[in-house]
Parts: C-alpha cells; structure tokens; sequence
C-alpha cells in the first residue's frame, strides 16, 4: 500500500528507514492499531530500500530458516509482512526532523513533509568500502565480497579458503579472528605497519597460528568475475603491487551511520549514532523520537538484534503515545 508524502494532519507514528528494524517496529506498530506511514527511502549507489541485507545472498543466522534464505527474500518478506496489516510506504528519503516536540515535522526528498506525534529512526549504518569497482559488483551478487564476517564467514562458500580482511582496528581484529573458524588461513590486510586495535585483541590475532599479516598494502582491485580469485596489493612505502590469491575478502574498515539528515533533532555520540540515554530502552534525547537497528548499536550490527530493538521500539512508541505524546491536533 503507498501513502501519499502528506496531507492529513498528525500520523500517529512514521518509521524512517527499511531494514529489519524498520519493517519489525512497522509489524508492532500496526498490530498496535498506530497506522504506521515507513519512509522506506530512495535507492542510492550507497544504500537501497533494505538495507545492508539486500547486499547478502544467503542469511543462515536469522532464527525460523532453517535452510537459510536470500537477504533481499528475508527483507521481502518483512516488508510483505507489515503490509499485511495495512503499513502504509512512501518510497522517499526523509531529509530532516523539525521542531523541539511532538508533533514533529518531518521534509522529505519528494519536497512535501508529513508531522508526526511519534518517530522512530531505522536507518541504519552503511558499511565502509573501499571504493573500487568489482568489490561494490562482487559485493552486490554474492561474489565473495562482504563487510560482516560474522554474518557470512560460516558460508559454504568459505570454508577451507584463505581468506583477506582488510583493516587494523578491534573490528577487523575480531573478523580475523571468527574467521580462523572456518578458514585455511586468514590473511590481515594493513596498510600500516602496526596495528590501531586495542592491545589485547591485538595479541589474539598476533598470536594465532592461522592469522598472517600483510603489513604496509593496501588493496588497490579486486579480482574475479563471478566469484573473487584474488586481490591486488600495493606497497604503501614502495609503490610495488602484486597479486595475492584469496577465496574471500572481508572488509572492516569501519560502518558510517545513517544519521546526517538528523542536524541536532536528537544527541549524536562522536562517531554519529544516535545515543539512547537510558539502557535497555530507544528513546533518544528528544521525547516522541525513538531510534532502533544499526543507527544507535555500533556493537551488534546483526539483522536479528536489529529486529529486536525494532520491536522495543514500536512498543515504547506505543506507550508513549498513550501517556505522554502531544494531543492530536496539537502544533
């Protein structure tokens, strides 16, 4: 069902964004009877509609497939849940939330606006690549290029391979380190000489017998056609490249969330995702917005606790709207 981008006065509750987060807080919000309006946002060569799922070929970690599912089928089908209870879709990006209460006022990328009593942020955290064409392609159908180990190291596809992470931090050190799990070998991609994570992860991965380091490289190509053969490495120092042979390639360079549209509506940390102040919760700094997903957790970044914190979501919406949110009509 497609709503129109405004007109008829306070919805009750918009969900920006459309990953797990967004569609879960969507399934509780209707269920709740709070006509819920997703702003489930525009395709870019950044993100699409779904989130960082429609770049997965195969999830076998979300509870209830047992046989594992396609991400873009996983997000299909909550999308297709919400929509069986009447959420209504606006296939637009929300550019700004406006005004110090509820009901908010929320522009957006078609030109018009919509207010809304409550709000919940799902926009989620974009992975960060490293900018070169056949890793995007290879990432995009499933051709051994990921940003989350965790999420598809486990795969088939990767078992008994070497395998390249790239990156020096406590991220790339804990992919390394799941992937000795499953791989031949794991080799470190750094494009210095010593690492930045914090010296106790660091000595884990020195330590491990499967876990090799390429210091001073950086990956200037990626190679293969439909499924990554190799990556190409350059001397930061001296300038040779040379090829290395790896049957997968993880990046962990660090995730940006999506929160730029946000300018002041709601407390940011210094890395840029939205701070709940109270544990355990998702309201954020600004009474009536509530945040859910990989926008406000930097730590988890799974599809199923995504969901979770869309569930809580939805319910902290719910019971705010029935005992503190602004009277309809109001603003």
């Amino acid at each position: 069902m497609q709503a129109s981008a405004g007109g008829r006065g306070s919805e009750n509750l918009v969900v920006v964004g459309s990953g797990p987060a967004a569609w879960t807080a969507a399934i509780y919000g209707a269920r709740a009877m709070l006509d819920p309006v997703v702003y489930e946002g525009e395709p870019s060569r950044e993100m699409i509609p779904g989130g960082q799922l429609m770049f997965t070929t195969e999830v076998e970690n979300y509870p209830g497939f047992s046989a594992g599912l396609d991400g873009q089928a996983l997000m299909a089908e909550m999308r297709s849940q919400a929509l069986r209870f009447d959420t209504r879709v606006v296939t637009e990006n929300v550019v700004s939330i406006e005004g110090e209460a509820s009901p908010f006022l929320l522009r957006t990328s078609g030109g018009g606006g919509v207010r809304a009593r409550a709000v919940i942020v799902a926009t989620g955290a974009r992975a960060n690549w490293l900018g070169l064409a056949n890793e995007e392609r290879l990432a995009q159908i499933g051709g051994g290029v990921s940003a989350c180990a965790v999420c598809d190291g486990a795969l088939p596809a990767f078992r008994g391979k070497v395998l390249a992470v790239v990156g020096g931090g406590d991220s790339a050190m804990e992919e390394a380190l799941y992937l000795t799990k499953f791989a031949r070998e794991v080799v470190v991609i750094h494009r210095r000489d010593e690492l930045r994570a914090s010296p106790i992860m660091a000595r884990r991965a020195l330590d491990d017998a499967t876990i090799r380091f390429e210091w001073n490289q950086e990956v200037t190509d990626v190679l293969g056609t439909d499924f990554i053969t190799g990556i190409a490495i350059r001397d930061t120092r001296t300038g040779r490249v040379r090829e290395l042979g790896v049957g997968g390639l993880f990046i962990a360079i660090g995730h940006t969330p999506n929160t730029g549209f946000l300018d002041g509506a709601v407390e940011l940390d210094g890395a840029g995702y939205i701070v709940t102040p109270r544990a355990w919760r998702t309201a954020t700094s600004a009474p009536g917005i509530f945040a859910a997903g990989d926008v406000m957790d930097a730590y988890y970044r799974q599809a199923v606790t995504a969901a979770g914190t869309g569930c809580m979501a939805a319910l902290e919406a719910e019971r705010w709207l029935a005992h503190g949110a602004a009277p309809e009509g109001a603003g």
